[in-house]
């Protein structure tokens, strides 16, 4: 069985065992679907509301994307999994000999580079998610407003996850220059899509308290 197919008893099961995955990254890749679906909601609870028509097109488009970056974050889940095992096993290669330890030393740095593909991909789809929330927060229904930015905050956390199971990756990268450019563009992201997110959650949070 496919780790995303598990029911979620037997996700946080195994996730909380001593087995290699899933890990962090399968972890961050359900948060995203999560959140991503919370704001996939408040579209929802838009499209066929009257006082929401003149948006109703724009809102359906905005839930198809959502759709399927929700089908995208559940396929990461695996996909995480299949990245990472090559590494858990690379670090069990025998280091005896001369030959051994530059060997090892090799699997060990293109497992690693591999490892920090799909948290990336991660992190580009919780930055996508948390444009589209931007979206359904500002146009969306106003009775699910709270959605939104629990979808939205939910998102921001799923990528600043993601991003240590990058950063764990690259900091023993023999190739500095590769692993910088990876560590570069994970914190753009961070800085760029979480300040979005917060400013959603801030926007949210105002609309929410008693009128004075």
């Amino acid at each position: 069985m496919n780790i995303s197919e598990k029911t979620l008893p037997d996700f946080i099961e195994v996730l909380a065992s001593k087995e290699a995955v899933p890990g962090g990254g399968g972890a961050a890749a359900l948060c995203g679907a999560i959140g991503t679906a919370l704001g996939n909601m408040v579209g929802s609870l838009t499209v066929g509301k009257k006082k929401y028509a003149d948006v109703e097109e724009e809102i359906i488009a905005l839930k198809e994307k959502s759709d399927d970056l929700q089908k995208k974050f559940l396929s990461l889940i695996d996909e995480d999994a299949a990245g990472f095992e090559p590494l858990s096993k690379a670090y069990g290669l025998p280091a005896t000999t001369e030959e051994e330890k530059a060997h090892k030393a090799e699997v060990l740095e293109q497992c690693s580079k591999d490892a920090c593909q799909v948290p990336m991909e991660i992190m580009e789809c919780c930055a996508q998610a948390i444009d589209i929330i931007a979206e359904f927060a500002a146009k969306g229904s106003a009775l699910a407003v709270s959605d939104a930015g629990c979808g939205a905050t939910i998102c921001k956390s799923a990528m600043f996850a993601a991003s240590l199971n990058i950063f764990i990756n690259t900091k023993g990268m023999a190739d500095r220059e590769y692993a910088e450019n990876l560590n570069q563009k994970a914190l753009n992201m961070l800085h760029e899509s979480g300040n979005k997110a917060d400013e959603i959650f801030g926007t949210v949070y105002q609309k929410l308290q008693p009128a004075k």
